[in-house]
C-alpha cells in the first residue's frame, strides 16, 4: 500500500464518514475513494448510504468513481423507505479490500448502519466525524458534542475520530483554511484531526500551517449553477 495514503487510513480498512448535513462527508469520502483506488493497489468499495437528502449524494458522481476503479454500491429508494445496498457485510469482512461508507447527516441517516455496528466497532474500522468550524452547528464544543453523540448513538458506534473540513465553499481561500484550523484548535484544544480537507489548489499554501495530513479536495458533487462542475 502506498505510504502516502496509509496516513489517511491509520491502519484501518473500513472507513465510515459521519457528520451533520453539509459537513462535507460526501466530498471527502469521494475524493479519498478515488485517490485510494488510483494509488493503494487494493480494491476499493464505496457504499452510498445517504438516504436523507435529495442533493449532493455520491450516486450523482458514481460514474466518475467507477472510472477511477472504485466499486460503487447504492440501492434506489422507494418513496421514503430507507434501503441498504447489498454486500456490505461481505465487503467489510474482506481483508483484501478497502470500504468507504458515506452515511446521511444526522441521527436519521445513522440509524440504518446500526446493524453493522459489531464490524464497524472492530479494530480494522475507523469512524470519521467531519467538522467544519464555519457551520452554524459547529460554533461551540457543546453543539458538536450534542450532534456527535446523537449521530454515534443512533449508529451504535463507540469511538469517533475527527476530520477537519474548514471551508466556505468553492470560493475558499488559504486564509479561510488557516482561520478555520484556528477555530478548530479552539474547539478541540490539543487534538490533532486525522486529516484536513483542503481544495487541491490551496494545498501548497497551507500544508505547513495546518498541523495534520492534508487531503487534496476536488469538488465533485456541486451542480453547475454553483460552479462545481467542469463537465461538458
Amino acid at each position: 500500500m502506498s505510504n502516502s495514503y496509509e496516513k489517511f487510513l491509520n491502519g484501518a480498512k473500513n472507513l465510515v464518514f459521519l457528520g451533520e448535513a453539509g459537513s462535507g462527508k460526501t466530498e471527502t469520502s469521494v475524493n479519498l475513494a478515488m485517490r485510494l483506488a488510483r494509488e493503494c493497489g487494493r480494491k476499493v468499495h464505496f457504499f452510498d448510504m445517504d438516504q436523507t437528502k435529495p442533493l449532493f449524494r455520491a450516486r450523482d458522481c458514481g460514474s466518475e468513481l467507477e472510472r477511477e476503479g472504485v466499486v460503487f454500491h447504492f440501492q434506489s429508494q422507494y418513496l421514503d423507505t430507507p434501503t441498504v445496498a447489498p454486500g456490505v457485510n461481505e465487503a467489510l469482512r474482506d481483508g483484501g479490500s478497502i470500504v468507504l461508507m458515506d452515511v446521511g447527516g444526522g441521527s436519521h441517516g445513522s440509524h440504518m448502519i446500526g446493524q453493522f455496528a459489531p464490524l464497524l466497532n472492530g479494530p480494522d474500522a475507523r469512524v470519521l466525524y467531519l467538522v467544519n468550524p464555519y457551520r452554524p452547528w459547529s460554533r461551540t464544543l457543546d453543539d458538536i458534542r450534542a450532534t456527535a453523540d446523537r449521530v454515534a448513538g443512533a449508529a451504535r458506534l463507540r469511538e469517533l475520530h475527527l476530520v477537519a473540513n474548514p471551508n466556505l465553499g468553492p470560493s475558499t481561500t488559504a486564509e479561510d483554511v488557516i482561520e478555520g484550523m484556528r477555530k478548530f484548535a479552539e474547539l478541540f484544544p490539543g487534538v490533532t484531526p486525522d486529516f484536513v480537507c483542503v481544495l487541491e489548489e490551496l494545498c501548497a499554501k497551507v500544508e505547513e500551517d495546518v498541523g495534520a495530513p492534508v487531503l487534496p479536495m476536488r469538488l465533485n458533487t456541486l451542480p453547475e449553477w454553483m460552479g462545481g462542475s467542469d463537465k461538458e
